[in-house]
């Protein structure tokens, strides 16, 4: 809604109390003017406004506004003094909007009911006022409401339809100077606009309503008698156009009555067709006009009887013969005649083009009858049968055939022509005689094509059946022809075929499907003896009954004498094969002797390969010797291995010899040279790695001062855990080795050791690699000596052992086995409980179950004792070191640990700690 027509309406209204506002969603703020706006439009005084300037005085004079609306029946949606205060131009134009309708607009809905007053622009050139937006753009219905009821205000005649801009400012100008109606819209808006704002132009329209009001009344008055008197003379005027119309009508009716009661027949279809024609232009051309008047004159009747009545005047009574009753018998009357005739006219129509329909049909069915039998009759005497084979006689019987089927469908048509040639007679058709002469030649026709169909159909059965008993024999032929051709060309291709055996077996059953083969020669012969006498019973047949035979069988390609030369190229085949089958069984039997010689040594060399391959596995595992024993074991290995190489030379020169003859295949040995060269490569392979694991364990032996002890519980743990004994083990038995020797393993932690054990991703630890991460772990033990000494450095210094043992239980952790404490500990109780797959030997056990295992990494350096968890795990169950030891002494008396455990015994605790 555009501001600026609400804030030209409100000035409108507001200049009569000598104020005016400049921006309507400002001015209204405080409420004031809001307020006297209302007094304005409505005439009544409202509540004395607040004069205060703060906010809350603003709200309280806008409800005021908004409850003296509210009071006059409006119903504000969704508009409150908030919204007002706080400038919303939307709620305020809500709000003028909404004062508008009612204090403006809803005064006119009432007195004026819906704008009807607007229709009196009707009469005016362009003007139709349909709504409050489109029908106001070109200015017209604007100008035309001015000049309705102030014509010498503005000259409609010289107003365009193409120039909307010029009419709204005319009209804006005129109100504006004339009618005191202030200019509220602007001309470029509503023209370049689509669509006008309506609620605009409905404000600016309901301003000349009241504009109007006062003239409006005059004229209404002055009307009403001009009305009175025209309708008087319009009342005068239709009773003498009804006595008119009835006396033209009523005498239309007369003339036109005799014409159609006449019904004398015409000879010809053309006059026929011609008064039909008069008919049609009777009820196309003058009776429509007729009915129209009738229809008039019936209305206006009516409608000056209806007339007469409003106007409290008496009723119009018609000249006598022509009231409506009267014109309405006579019309009807005319309508009976009218159908009489029309249905006169059709049946004497009907029956003439009947007649002709019939001749017509006549002579067409007659044309195509004539048609069909040109040349049947030259057909059917034809002797083509005498010449023809079995398949042309036959093709000729089913032509024949389908004639016979064409001729009995033609029989229904010669009946139709009879029949209609019957009625044409009947109705006296008047060339009766040309019609009854062309029927019966027609007839005459049809009875000797029947004669003649039924000879010709004698004559081709009786050749037709000549004929079945030579294609029989044909037949007969073509039926074992085939197959024993069909047996022929696969014994050749048998014959022929090149074959390929890798053993005496195959070249065996290949010679035994030969024999039989020959077996059933003699029984094929007798087969071949037989099909050819078919063909000579055909040949005396055709010379007995002088039949010229074509030479050719109809059912198959094959003649008499391709059989013959197939089957004597069958026997000349068969010593051919018996050769080649033969020189491929010697060629067998040598092959046969190179798989045993190359089998006896193979089932040699592979087992001794496999065997050094454990035994050189078992030597790498047994922790049993010093590491220059299994360092010199395995070099003796070494030469053996190198000492057996010609045996595998030997084996390679077999094995060349069976590939030159095209032997791959090995019954005799489940050895194949690439097995064996692979096995042997292998066990170089594994004879040199070992001995290089034993060389660098050596090495990290001496560079590291491992014990042979260690090592061999390296070795030992390694074993246990290597499930697969393969040398290596997976990550998850890796972990389980490391959680046997009581390491306490996270994610990360077990992350970062995988990484130094296996630097390349390989998904497996070696057991070199395990060595060396163990060899990194125990580098930096302490040896007991060195534990002792520091014992010795502390009691020096006068250091109690009880707190020597608070020092050695912080540095060590929670876990000694009670078996370590038990002899200097009597009180110390423990669960003699072993461990299940625990070896019973002495020194550590690097396998215990890991509920089992309890033990923490590496302690922390401390200043002046540098001690290194390296907790033995013996066989008994693990316990809480520090624990067990205060649970035994009495809480009051820590010094009782001075009597209850001697130095001596502290000294047996370290040493248990640290290990030997």
């Amino acid at each position: 809604t555009s501001p600026s027509t609400f804030t030209a309406w409100c000035n409108s209204h507001l200049r009569k109390a000598g104020t005016q506002i400049e921006n309507i969603e400002e001015d209204f703020r405080n409420g004031l003017k809001l307020m006297l706006l209302l007094e304005v439009i409505s005439g009544e005084r409202l509540p004395k406004p607040d004069k205060g300037k703060m906010r809350f005085h603003k709200i309280a004079n806008v409800n005021k506004a908004l409850d003296f609306i509210c009071s006059k029946g409006v119903k504000l949606v969704s508009i409150g003094a908030e919204e007002i205060v706080d400038g919303n131009v939307k709620m305020t134009l809500g709000m003028i909007w909404t004062i508008i309708l009612r204090f403006a607009i809803q005064d006119i809905s009432v007195e004026g009911e819906h704008f009807s007053w607007l229709g009196k622009t009707a009469p005016y050139r362009n003007v139709n006022v349909q709504n409050f937006h489109i029908s106001w753009k070109d200015g017209l219905a604007l100008c035309a409401l001015i000049h309705r009821h102030r014509p010498d205000l503005i000259d409609y005649s010289k107003l365009r339809k193409d120039d909307p801009m010029g009419n709204l400012n005319t009209a804006f100008e005129v109100a504006e100077k004339y009618l005191d109606i202030p200019k509220m819209l602007d001309a470029e808006d509503i023209v370049n606009t689509p669509k006008p704002d309506e609620k605009a132009i409905m404000t600016y329209v309901s301003c000349f309503y009241h504009a109007f009001a006062g003239a409006e009344q005059a004229e209404t008055a002055a009307k009403r008698i001009c009305k009175v008197l025209a309708v008087n003379q319009e009342n005068e005027k239709l009773m003498e156009e009804y006595e008119k119309l009835a006396s033209e009508l009523l005498e239309w009716i007369r003339r036109t009555i005799p014409w159609l009661e006449n019904r004398v027949a015409e000879q010809t279809m053309r006059a026929m067709q011609q008064k039909l024609e008069d008919f049609r232009d009777y009820r196309r051309v003058h009776k429509p006009p007729k009915v129209q008047e009738k229809c008039q004159l019936e209305i206006n009747f009516n409608t000056l009887q209806t007339k007469l009545r409003l106007s409290n005047r008496p009723a119009f009574m018609p000249s006598e013969g022509k009231m409506v009753s009267d014109i309405a018998n006579a019309w009807k009357g005319l309508e009976q005649v009218e159908k009489g005739y029309e249905e006169w006219l059709l049946t004497e129509i009907r029956r003439l083009e009947r007649l002709d329909h019939l001749a017509e049909k006549f002579k067409q069915k007659c044309s195509l009858h004539e048609s069909w039998t040109s040349g049947k009759v030259e057909l059917l005497s034809m002797k083509d049968y005498e010449s023809a084979s079995l398949m042309e006689i036959r093709a000729l019987m089913r032509k024949h055939e389908a004639f016979e089927s064409d001729l009995a469908a033609h029989q229904d048509r010669v009946e139709q022509i009879a029949a209609i040639a019957q009625e044409l007679n009947e109705l006296d058709y008047h060339d009766a005689v040309t019609i009854n002469a062309r029927c019966q030649g027609i007839c005459d026709q049809w009875d000797n094509l029947g004669t003649l169909t039924q000879k010709r159909r004698d004559s081709l059965e009786r050749v037709e059946k000549l004929w079945e008993t030579i294609d029989q024999l044909y037949l007969e032929f073509a039926k074992r022809a085939a197959p024993f051709n069909n047996w022929m060309d696969g014994a050749m291709e048998d014959l022929q075929d090149m074959f390929i055996v890798h053993s005496i077996e195959e070249i065996q059953s290949l010679i035994t499907a030969h024999d039989q083969f020959k077996a059933t020669l003699p029984e094929a012969d007798k087969e071949r003896i037989a099909t050819m006498g078919i063909q000579n019973e055909i040949v005396k047949i055709a010379q007995t009954y002088g039949i010229k035979l074509s030479g050719v069988n109809p059912y198959t390609n094959l003649s008499p004498q391709d059989i013959t030369d197939k089957w004597d190229a069958v026997k000349h085949l068969v010593p051919l094969r018996d050769q080649m089958l033969q020189e491929e069984v010697a060629r067998q039997q040598s092959n046969e002797r190179l798989r045993r010689q190359f089998a006896a040594q193979a089932n040699i060399i592979g087992p001794w390969i496999q065997t050094k391959m454990e035994e050189i596995s078992h030597v790498s595992v047994d922790i049993a010797g010093s590491l220059e024993e299994q360092m010199s074991n395995l070099k003796q290995y070494e030469q053996n291995i190198i000492n057996y190489k010609c045996n595998i030379d030997k084996l390679e020169g077999d094995h060349q010899l069976s590939q030159e003859s095209l032997i791959f295949d090995n019954k005799h040995t489940n050895y194949t040279m690439e097995h064996v060269r692979v096995g042997w490569e292998q066990l170089l392979t594994t004879i040199a790695r070992t001995i290089n694991e034993v060389e660098n364990q050596i090495l990290t032996r001496d560079a590291k001062g491992i014990s042979q002890e260690q090592l061999n519980e390296f070795r030992a743990s390694f074993n246990h855990f290597d499930r697969k004994r393969n040398g290596m083990m997976d990550p998850d038995d890796f972990r389980a080795c490391l959680i046997s020797m009581g390491y306490d393993l996270g994610e990360v932690e077990f992350a970062r050791i995988m990484t130094l054990v296996d630097s390349n991703n390989t998904g497996v630890v070696t057991f070199q690699a395990f060595i060396d991460f163990m060899t990194r772990e125990t580098a930096e033990t302490d040896t007991a000596d060195q534990v002792m000494a520091s014992f010795k450095i502390l009691a020096s210094d006068k250091v109690s052992w009880a707190s020597l043992i608070l020092v050695v239980m912080s540095v060590v952790g929670p876990l000694i086995t009670l078996v370590d404490l038990r002899p200097p500990l009597p009180d110390i109780h423990h669960s003699g409980r072993t461990a299940q797959g625990a070896a019973p030997r002495a020194g550590r056990l690097l396998h215990q179950p890991h509920d089992q295992l309890h033990r923490q990494r590496r302690a922390p350096r401390r200043p002046g004792l540098h001690l290194l968890l390296q907790c033995p795990v013996r066989r008994e169950r693990l316990i809480n070191t520090t624990q067990t030891l205060y649970c035994s002494v009495p809480q009051d008396h820590p010094q009782a640990l001075l009597r209850w455990y001697s130095p001596e015994c502290m000294c047996v605790l370290a040493k248990k700690v640290w290990g030997n």
